[in-house]
């Protein structure tokens, strides 16, 4: 598999400000490279979800775009609390967003379940006191 591109986003804990700009960047690098627009728009929804999981419940991680011939792939990779119950975490309208979170719009529960629904590939590790990975695939053929 050879990498055509690869990119890391460092995203802060409760950085609401910035929040969205990392996956903003990705989908214009993926434009750039005339992904089509069925792929992109989803890689575009999964990309914004992870980012703002890692805004609102991380303590500041870092999302990866890897992109070959065959897929885009993105890893969201935190610091954190990490996810007590995954299971619960996967069902829509299920949320631990804090109050800040949820005045400005966000926190509704959909995040993991949107990633999901999404990609292609999906695959969550979470620990406990650790923090959370997410791996994601989008076929490109």
């Amino acid at each position: 598999m050879s990498t055509l591109l690869h990119a890391e986003y460092p995203v802060d804990a409760e950085d609401y400000t910035r929040a969205g700009e990392a996956s903003a960047d990705i989908k214009r690098k993926l434009k750039q490279l005339g992904v089509s627009a069925q792929v992109l728009r989803r890689v575009a929804v999964a990309s914004y979800e992870v980012e703002l999981n890692l805004v609102i419940h991380s303590m500041g991680g870092t999302l990866t775009l890897e992109v070959s011939p065959e897929r885009v792939r993105l890893i969201s990779a935190d610091r954190g609390p990490g996810i007590p119950n995954v299971e619960l975490a996967m069902r829509e309208g299920w949320s631990t967003a804090n109050e800040t979170a949820r005045s400005l719009g966000f926190g509704a529960g959909m995040g993991l379940p949107n990633m999901k629904r999404n990609a292609d590939e999906f695959d969550i590790e979470s620990e406990v006191g650790r923090g959370t990975t997410i791996r994601m695939g989008f076929l490109l053929g």
